[in-house]
């Protein structure tokens, strides 16, 4: 822990859609534009809103998810890259108190089980839409349906005008829980959106534009000195602090890295536990055409959109080479989802048009034929790959539309969802090159 426990807070709401990520970045953009350095979380498993959030604070977002890592490692990560931060703010997943099952036993994994474990107390934003005095009858139920967590205030979003505002507020005064700030109803301020979320902040031209509008609005709108005065130091934790493992060990010691709008759903805290084990990581751009580094000793291709970018991927002849002569060298090899995809044979985009991958695995799929994949998975390795020795357990998350319309290589993982039912997911692998559609988060050692 660090000399002082960093103080932070979390942004959460009673349901998805409510406006978590607008006020968010607003709240960050706005945080920055004052001076102070502002640490940026996504709890669970997001790794869109990550990149919008180390735009938006100028530094590296990281997941924070209490179903995949211990509270050791949380934590622990928290303590290390809060260390020079004045404040952190936390953005929720789905609504408060929505976890993943577990069976006979509440969800785990929500914003409320990270509320809990850090100390922080919870800045609620509520969608007011149609509604009055119901909106503090929601925020009343958040604040007292849990007892090991704190409701401090709450953001009114999408408040229709001035008399609507006047009709809620008197209900809040009422059962003792204050109003920060009123967000009017804005077209302009909310993110423009694709099938696995939000278009991707690479994508857009004008984020720095869009970032300070948010800004302008939060400062316009919300008492920034009330919200800072919500945060509250980091709990101490009950055991020992795991500073930087996350059981998954780097796949080699010099990493080359798919890096591009096609390959970028990655995990910040992943790749800073690689760092600290010593692993080199060189980023290469498959849409730009450029073959891994033939010096590296793993090649890691992470998810994205590769099925909006397949006719240039197919067309990329020195990556698709560069990757090939890898393979062949015994060098491995590994892609997770999108990255998964390019390894296979082919890859059929959303208007039915067959795309040639890298042709290492045996696998064909599909967007023009769409099946929404989604979940926490444990996922068993069944052979040594990029991801740990046989047997180890690794946790991770599925999220993707893709149908597998053939798949030929052995099995690489025994995938179970959140209650432990087993799924169809399976993985492949051929020599050193392996790939499945797990997004991996944390993982135990064999």
């Amino acid at each position: 822990m660090t000399a002082t426990a960093p103080r932070g807070l979390i942004i959460a709401a009673p349901r998805s859609g409510a406006g978590k990520t607008t006020v968010t970045l607003g709240l960050l953009r706005a945080l920055v534009r004052r001076g102070l350095r502002v640490q940026p979380f996504k709890s669970g498993p997001d790794y869109i809103d990550l990149a919008f959030h180390s735009v938006a604070a100028e530094r590296t977002s990281y997941n924070l998810d209490s179903w995949a890592m211990s509270a050791s490692q949380l934590t622990g990560l928290v303590s290390g890259v809060t260390a020079d931060a004045e404040v952190a703010i936390v953005e929720g997943v789905m609504g408060l108190f929505d976890g993943a099952p577990q069976p006979g036993r509440a969800a785990r994994g929500s914003a409320a089980d990270l509320a809990s474990l850090l100390g922080w107390p919870v800045l609620l934003v509520l969608d007011v839409s149609g509604q009055t005095e119901t909106a503090a009858a929601v925020a009343l139920g958040c604040a007292r349906f849990r007892d090991d967590i704190a409701v401090a205030g709450v953001i009114l979003n999408q408040v229709a005008s001035e008399r609507h505002q006047a009709l809620i507020a008197p209900a809040f005064e009422t059962v003792g829980i204050n109003v920060l700030g009123a967000l009017a109803r804005d077209r302009q301020l909310t993110l423009p959106e694709r099938h696995l979320g939000l278009v991707q902040a690479q994508e857009i031209s004008a984020i720095e534009t869009h970032l300070d509008r948010l800004a302008a609005q939060i400062c316009a709108s919300v008492d920034l000195d009330a919200v800072l005065a919500l945060a509250r130091p980091l709990r101490a934790p009950g055991g020992a602090v795991a500073r930087s493992g996350f059981g998954i060990s780097p796949p080699g010691q010099r990493i080359a890295l798919a890096s591009d709008a096609a390959f970028s759903f990655n995990y910040p805290h992943l790749h800073r536990h690689w760092r600290a084990e010593g692993a080199e990581i060189v980023p290469f751009s498959p849409l730009n055409d450029e073959a891994p580094d033939a010096s590296a000793d793993a090649v890691w291709l992470p998810g994205g959109y590769p099925e909006l970018h397949a006719g240039r991927l197919a067309s990329a002849r020195a990556f698709l080479q560069g990757l090939r002569a890898m393979a062949a060298r015994g060098v491995p090899v590994h892609g997770e989802c999108g990255g998964y995809m390019t390894l296979g044979d082919g890859l059929e985009d959303a208007d039915g048009t067959r795309h040639a991958m890298a042709g290492l695995l045996s696998l064909e799929t599909s967007f023009a034929r769409r099946r929404l994949h989604l979940g926490y998975r444990r996922a068993a390795l069944l052979a040594d790959c990029s991801l740990g020795r046989r047997g180890a357990v690794v946790h991770g998350h599925e999220f993707h539309y893709a149908t597998i319309l053939q798949e030929g290589d052995d099995p690489l993982i025994d995938c179970r969802d959140a209650t432990g039912q087993a799924t169809a997911e399976r993985g492949a692998r051929r020599g050193t090159v392996t790939g499945s559609f797990l997004h991996a988060l944390s993982g135990e050692s064999a």
